[in-house]
């Protein structure tokens, strides 16, 4: 049950995307432009999902469980460091140029768009770069034996 559940609320999400414009990059771009020709419409969008999130993040939370999985997970830490600036920083110039966030690319697959297939594959390529970088390198044992 949980799968078509997920299925169903990826699909109502991906459909909303698309519907308000977010998986269009044109549009994102003209949004992004605030002294070129801004194009304001997705502020409504953002503007529209802050306002159902700000309502209801606290009632949602009230309940012992989601409906559909056994806790909440929420993230644990709260602090603002080098690694989580450059990060966003990395998004931001990413969304600028390419015109999509994670979402609405992952969407736009959909559309059979070449912008959103070289953005995917850019992106899981920096998601794999990240992981190697981040990996633990195998430590090689130095004797003490002179």
């Amino acid at each position: 049950m949980n799968i078509f559940v997920a299925l169903l609320a990826g699909i109502v999400f991906g459909l909303g995307l698309i519907v308000s414009g977010m998986a269009d990059p044109a549009k994102v771009q003209g949004f992004l432009d605030l002294f070129g020709q801004w194009d304001p419409t997705l502020a409504f969008v953002m503007g529209g999902a802050v306002l159902v999130t700000a309502s209801t993040f606290r009632w949602v939370l009230r309940r012992d469980r989601p409906l559909f999985a056994a806790g909440f997970k929420l993230p644990g830490r709260r602090d603002v460091d080098a690694r989580l600036v450059a990060g966003a920083t990395l998004f931001g110039i990413g969304w600028g140029i390419g015109g999509f966030c994670p979402g609405p690319a992952i969407t736009a697959l959909a559309t059979f768009s070449p912008a959103a297939f070289v953005f995917v594959a850019a992106m899981i390529a920096g998601m794999l770069l990240h992981d190697l970088m981040l990996r633990p390198r195998a430590s090689i044992p130095v004797s003490s034996a002179a």
